[in-house]
């Protein structure tokens, strides 16, 4: 992530305290009411420079709860049971597991000296997968909930810091910033990771849903790629919006979107053509550096995107169809990491 400097802080008071009842930074327009009205589920946050969690209620859109997490908090994943988040602590050396409904801790995985743990997935296998960037390295931890059982795979590669897993659970694929690469790696099999030189500064990445694309940004050199998942051969380069920091394929696996942080804009990618086809507005230019956009996330009908703006301590909400923002939703300090239940 980019060092981000010259932020105010979180006001004081009960928006301020580790566990919150509802607060709201502004109250419900009649045509935000009307729309969330309709909504259910929940939004869990990892607040990087608050060190905490929090827990929004969607159908209200207000943050319930916010608790103590570990340093610097970073990607989120929840269980596919909904009963845990996993938590990767990018601060420390842990992948942290609590309980989505009271955010009590009840598993902390060490991985080890230096980890620096960041990107994580759980897979619907039931077994968590994380990136443990100071160890250049993959994670694959397996029954977390009980053994934690951990095997390490090395990427030999800086600054792997996000990371993809494949539906049948046999290969993971990994962006490394500092190595400017992506790189596949066989977590069954024994044969040794390959890796691709990918734009500038790699970071964003998302494997279609059926397995037969993986779509990578890269931040540094304003672009979006699609890679052949297996040979790892690029496929199409397409420019995006500035600084595209994430890329998340819609569930259905029909569009791309990536979050374009230095232009407060969301680039959206047909898969099917590999063309740029529209922005989306999230903020303007002039507000880019007061929101800071980092995080995207679909809701599982692919209807809403949410967008984490870690400078301001929000996370708008974004009608897909419309490419309007329909609620800002309060974090807490530095919101980043965004899992969702539905």
């Amino acid at each position: 992530m980019m060092k981000i400097s010259n932020l105010k802080p979180l006001s004081s008071g009960i928006c301020g305290a580790l566990l919150l009842a509802a607060c709201s930074t502004s109250p419900q327009t009649p045509a935000e009411a009307a729309t969330a009205s309709s909504l259910t589920g929940t939004l869990f946050v990892a607040n990087k420079r608050g060190n905490t969690l929090s827990k929004i209620d969607l159908a209200s859109g207000e943050e319930v709860m916010r608790l103590a997490s570990c340093t610097n908090p970073h990607e989120l994943a929840t269980s596919p049971d909904g009963e845990h988040v996993a938590l990767a602590c990018y601060g420390g050396t842990s992948v942290d597991i609590f309980r989505t409904d009271t955010l009590e801790r009840v598993k902390s995985v060490d991985l080890g000296e230096n980890a620096r743990p960041h990107g994580i997935v759980w897979h619907a296998n039931g077994d968590l997968y994380a990136t443990a960037e100071g160890r250049q390295s993959v994670f694959w931890i397996r029954d977390p909930k009980d053994k934690a059982e951990t095997f390490e795979y090395s990427t030999g590669k800086q600054g792997s810091h996000m990371l993809v897993v494949s539906p049948d659970a046999n290969t993971a694929w990994t962006t490394d910033l500092g190595s400017k690469t992506v790189t596949r790696v066989a977590l069954k099999a024994r044969i040794a990771p390959i890796s691709v030189t990918v734009g500038e500064e790699p970071e964003g990445i998302s494997l279609a849903p059926d397995g037969s694309a993986l779509w990578v940004s890269a931040r540094g050199s304003n672009q979006a790629f699609e890679l052949d998942p297996e040979t790892m051969e690029v496929r199409n380069t397409l420019d995006t919006g500035a600084f595209p920091l994430r890329l998340a394929i819609r569930p259905q696996g029909d569009v791309a979107v990536t979050s374009d942080l230095m232009d407060g804009g969301l680039t959206v990618i047909d898969m099917a053509s590999a063309t740029v086809t529209r922005s989306i507005a999230v903020s303007s230019a002039e507000e880019t550096q007061e929101r800071f956009q980092v995080t995207i996330l679909w809701s599982d009908d692919g209807e809403r995107i949410y967008v984490a703006e870690t400078a301001s301590n929000t996370v708008a909400e974004v009608d897909y169809d419309s490419g309007t923002v329909l609620r800002r939703l309060p974090t807490g300090e530095g919101g980043d990491g965004l899992a969702i239940l539905p």
